[in-house]
């Protein structure tokens, strides 16, 4: 996926009857924190965001060249209407290249379970991992192959590949998923060979 890249406008409103305004004007009001503890109020346009953060997560890198100053940052937080789902703010983080970030990044299961197959049930007790590194190495998110477990197999999160230069914050100890007979079927299967030992 290519850097995303999206312009924005230096907001010299603010209040609510100002960010009001914008947003019939298909605009969404922000506020962009910078790295030395500043703040800028700002304003984008609300189709041009959507589409262009289509996808993303919370650990993609992007771009805001706010009034031609680029600036790249995350997508840290967004609130939104609750009856119809719009944005009505963003905030952005600004990142510098040379600053290791710890960020949380959501796990993407690929493939169809040979134990699931069987009969097994799968289990994905985990979503979510955080990871630490500089912001050219950040996953977007990270993909788990599952499709080769077996009832009793799992997968934890120090088994998850990780790119270059990326380092893993979480415990490894975490299951990503894990494939297991449904209740009492186990047992079930073993008491034809209880019963004959017995005999």
């Amino acid at each position: 996926m290519s850097k995303v890249v999206l312009a924005a406008r230096n907001r010299q409103e603010t209040g609510s009857a100002a960010a009001g305004r914008l947003r019939r004007s298909g605009r969404i009001p922000g506020v962009l924190y910078g790295r030395s503890g500043t703040s800028v109020s700002l304003d984008i346009d609300a189709t041009e965001f959507s589409k262009g953060t289509k996808g993303i997560s919370e650990s993609t890198v992007i771009t805001v060249d706010l009034d031609g100053s680029p600036h790249d940052v995350l997508v840290k937080d967004m609130q939104r209407n609750i009856l119809d789902g719009k944005i009505l703010h963003i905030d952005f983080y600004e990142v510098a290249g040379d600053q290791l970030l710890r960020v949380k990044v959501s796990l993407v299961v690929q493939g169809n379970p040979v134990g699931v197959r069987e009969g097994g049930i799968l289990e994905l007790p985990t979503h979510v991992v955080e990871v630490e590194c500089l912001p050219a190495a950040m996953p977007a998110r990270l993909f788990v192959d599952i499709s080769a477990l077996k009832v009793g197999d799992s997968i934890h999160v120090k088994d998850i590949p990780l790119g270059d230069g990326v380092r893993l914050i979480s415990g490894g100890d975490r299951v990503v998923a894990l494939v297991k007979f449904p209740k009492g079927v186990s047992a079930a299967a073993d008491a034809p060979a209880e019963e004959e030992a017995k005999a």
